[in-house]
Order: structure tokens, then sequence, then C-alpha cells
């Protein structure tokens, strides 16, 4: 703990020299660090979904830095410091969890989540519970978030099973679509489909959006395995038939299912 300390109170005062010294740093503004924080964040990402710990060390360190950042800007502008900053963040958890640091009971995760979303509503006057969702968010982030916070306050399905039928519900309509094809009505019913899997996605448990990186990933290895074996074939692309690259693409499969057992 006190070698933490020590090293945040070192990062505090590199920030002050940067900023008072280095000709890029002196020049950043909470804008122009934005769309910084935003990589940085996807860099974070991309080391969880590697299981990258040491990556996932440096990126935090990144992004520390661009709180410190930030800070220092609000500082500078009189609206806020570090101290603020953290002092905030204490009593919000502090009231946030009152099965804590107070006498309430909860019974499991979900609960302390679904209180969290109830004492935020109280306390911040939101008039509605969908407020807090960033408008920036992906699509697919914020329909997850946009049914968490409605589960919170009791709106929500009652079991697998419903959001299951919802589900292959919204499948045939989109089917049926697709017969007679409308673009408009093709993606209204395609965005319903998207919806209900994300729900259906809460309920098993999965992270769409993990999921989906997951799966992206898995291609994205599979087609440049592809591509590396016919390139060592002395064979492009173009010129071969779906056929022949289905042979290389179930050889990538069989690899990894190999390394996997293996």
């Amino acid at each position: 703990m006190k070698k933490g300390l020590a090293e945040f109170e070192r990062l505090l005062q590199i920030m002050d020299e940067l900023r008072d010294s280095c000709p890029w740093d002196k020049k950043q503004t909470l804008e122009s660090l934005r769309y910084l924080t935003i990589e940085e964040t996807y860099e974070l990402s991309d080391a969880i979904l590697s299981n990258d710990l040491d990556g996932i060390k440096k990126e935090l360190g990144d992004l520390m830095l661009h709180i410190v950042f930030y800070a220092r800007i609000g500082s500078e502008l009189n609206a806020f410091d570090i101290a603020g900053v953290l002092e905030h963040i204490n009593a919000k958890l502090i009231e946030r969890h009152p099965h804590i640091y107070g006498d309430e009971k909860v019974a499991d995760a979900k609960a302390v989540k679904d209180n969290w979303e109830k004492i935020k509503i109280r306390n911040e006057g939101r008039r509605s519970v969908l407020a807090g969702v960033p408008r920036s968010l992906p699509p697919l982030v914020k329909a997850y978030r946009m049914q968490e916070k409605a589960s919170g306050v009791g709106f929500d399905w009652e079991n697998t099973g419903q959001v299951w039928d919802k589900v292959l519900e919204e499948l045939a309509e989109l089917k049926k679509e697709t017969e007679h094809p409308v673009h408009e009505r093709m993606e209204e019913e395609f965005g319903d489909l998207l919806f209900a899997l994300v729900n259906y996605s809460r309920f098993i448990g999965v992270n769409p959006e993990d999921a989906l990186e997951k799966a992206n990933m898995k291609f994205k290895r599979r087609f440049q395995y592809l591509e590396e074996r016919a390139g060592n074939d002395g064979r492009k692309l173009y010129d071969m038939t779906l056929a022949e690259m289905d042979v290389y693409w179930n050889e990538a499969k069989a690899n990894e299912h190999n390394d996997t057992a293996g």
C-alpha cells in the first residue's frame, strides 16, 4: 500500500513537470485527450481478451496517466483536482454499498446491482432510468446496458425460456420480411432480433460484446491461416474456389481443436 501511494504521488509530480515543461503536454486539453483515452480503453480491452496480464498492467498505467492528466487540467480550470475526483468516487462507493457501510441486507450480486441503480436514480434526480446510458456507446454495449438498467427496476423477463421464445419470434419476423424485401422493414426486424439476442445473452451470463469480439478474433485467426497456407502453396485467394479455400479453413479449425485438446 505504501509503495502504491508513493508511486501515485510520483505520477502526480511527473504530470506537473510535464504540464509545466513539455510542449506537447502543455498543449493538451480535455477535448484533445478524449479520443486518446478511448483508444487506450480499447487497448486495455484487447489485452484483457488476450489474457495478456503484462499488457493489462501497462494499459492500466496508461489509463491512470489519462485520469491524472484530466485532473491536472481540471485544477487549472479551477473546476476540480485529483483530490476532488478521489473524494467523489470514495463517497459514491460508500453510498452505493449500504450492505457494507450500513444496515441493509442483500441476497446476491444481482441485488447489489439493482440497489445501485435505485440509489443512483433517487440521489441523482434522473427523470429516466436510461438517462445514465451514454449516447456515444457502441450500439451493442448500449443495448446491454439499457436492458440491465431496466432490469434493475424490475422491467425484465421472468425466465430464460421466455427470452429464447422472443428470439425465435424475432427471427421468424425477420425471415418473413426477407420474402418480400423492403430495406427499412428488414433493418427494423434485424435490429429487433439483435436486441432480443442481447437480452438472451444477459440471461445466460454471456457478455455480447466480449462474445462478438472473440468471434471476430477467431475469424481473423482462421482467415489469416487460410491466406498463409494458400501463399505457401503459391496460390492467390481470388483464383481459388470456395471449396478449395474451405480446405485450408477446415485445417485452421482442426488445428485449433487439437491445440485445445492438447
